[in-house]
């Protein structure tokens, strides 16, 4: 049985700034998207959270195709098995 992977990755999302609200809310309406910050000229600050590299490849394909969306930008990305993401570090 394959170990569940939790896949993370963080982006900057550029919008024309008239459409910075409608972009912003459909990001915020996908599963395991959250949006952290945006700026009045356009730039959106996204994390996602998704199961699979599959499934973060479609949401930051989605996330480019949005009506508006200029460019979108893999700032980070980590993936890992979900016990190794939920194991307890001692403090130093």
């Amino acid at each position: 049985m394959p170990l569940e992977e939790l896949h993370i990755a963080s982006l900057v999302v550029h919008s024309t700034p008239q459409r910075l609200g409608s972009v912003a809310a459909v990001i915020a309406s996908l599963p395991g998207a959250l949006v952290h910050a945006s700026s009045a000229t356009g730039k959106v600050v996204v994390t996602l959270e998704v199961p699979t590299a599959e499934a973060m490849s479609l949401q930051v394909s989605t996330i480019q195709h949005i009506d508006g969306v200029l460019s979108a930008v893999l700032v980070y990305q980590c993936a890992d098995s979900l016990d190794a993401m939920n194991e307890e570090v001692a403090d130093a």
